[in-house]
């Protein structure tokens, strides 16, 4: 790997220019939806990534949509395709994802981020925003989607969905975040207590009722759980969040079980992709890139019990089926134990 990037800031503010045009129905931005025109690309090891690559299985898209899937480390600049043969993408024919930006602007300034939506025809990302492209999968790709897919973005409760998501994005997605890379005592001081009484927060919320809105799987939920997956393994330690792990906090970690149980979330979940990224890449961090050989895997295949609270996984739909891209068995053993 050449040069590595830095991370580490006195305060840590999150870059959100992303490139905003949409793919959507009519086409209003030049972009309409057609099936097989674009190319989802992913790092499994992104929590932001993980979101599209599970709102994309739950949905059925795979047909419609093609994904790529870059390796879990990068350099300073670009994410890779190292996982292909000969290290290039094989419907992009490109080796890293800033090809594809550097179509769309050559003298791109910003991060190489993932997902990352590129118009095959021209070889070009049309779009970076992970929030935006989750939500127009759910409603401006609905033509494409499965027979009994669920409604992940129901019109009635977006509202809601928006409202909840909002302070967890804030505070727990991009709070681990500003524990992990804050360059001052002060900074993660408040950042830690943020973190911890918004899952506090969370956890009560989520006590009486299976989901986070309504009585099935929401976006809501797809951003939520895409943090707490990754809490145990990367952000405990590796961030600093350690006044509890997950496993400790018992509503939020049934949770996270019965998410991860449900077909489409656990079956997405690339463990070791996860850790080598944090650990390898992060080495203003961890400067050694060790990666640690823990924690235990078995217990995500706990009952969980929350089937007591009533709802349904996919409400009026029906599971996802077969997994099309599937997670190597060593990276996540747990699959085995929860099919």
């Amino acid at each position: 790997m050449s040069e590595q990037g830095t991370y580490v800031e006195k305060s840590y503010n999150r870059d959100t220019r992303y490139l905003t045009d949409r793919i959507t129905r009519d086409g209003r931005d030049g972009w309409p939806v057609e099936a097989e025109r674009y190319r989802l690309v992913v790092s499994r090891a992104c929590p932001w990534a993980n979101r599209a690559i599970i709102v994309r299985r739950l949905l059925g898209l795979e047909d419609a949509l093609s994904m790529g899937i870059c390796g879990p480390t990068h350099d300073k600049r670009s994410w890779t395709f190292d996982l292909d043969p000969g290290g290039v993408d094989p419907v992009l024919g490109i080796p890293r994802l800033q090809d594809a930006y550097f179509k769309r602007d050559p003298e791109y300034p910003r991060g190489i981020t993932v997902p990352a939506i590129v118009d095959i025809p021209t070889g070009a990302v049309v779009t970076n925003d992970f929030k935006q492209i989750t939500v127009d999968l759910e409603t401006e790709w609905s033509d494409f989607h499965r027979d009994g897919a669920p409604d992940l973005y129901p019109e009635a409760l977006r509202d809601e969905i928006e409202a909840v998501a909002e302070p967890i994005y804030r505070d727990i997605n991009n709070g681990v975040y500003k524990c992990g890379f804050a360059g001052s005592q002060e900074s993660y001081d408040e950042s830690y207590r943020r973190l911890f009484e918004r899952l506090d927060e969370v956890s009560d919320r989520l006590r009486t009722r299976r989901y986070l809105v309504g009585d099935h799987v929401t976006e809501a939920d797809v951003r939520l759980f895409t943090t707490l997956v990754r809490f145990d393994p990367v952000y405990h330690g590796h961030f600093k969040c350690n006044r509890s792990k997950l496993s400790e906090m018992p509503v939020l970690w049934a949770y996270a079980r019965d998410l991860f149980q449900t077909p489409g979330f656990g079956d997405t979940i690339d463990f070791t992709h996860i850790k080598r990224h944090y650990y390898c890449v992060h080495r203003d961090v961890n400067p050694t890139g060790i990666v640690p050989l823990g924690p235990g895997l078995s217990n995500w295949a706990e009952p969980h019990g929350r089937e007591v609270l009533g709802g349904s996984p996919f409400g009026d739909g029906t599971p996802p089926g077969p997994v099309r891209e599937p997670v190597d068995p060593e990276h996540n053993p747990v699959l085995s134990a929860v099919r």
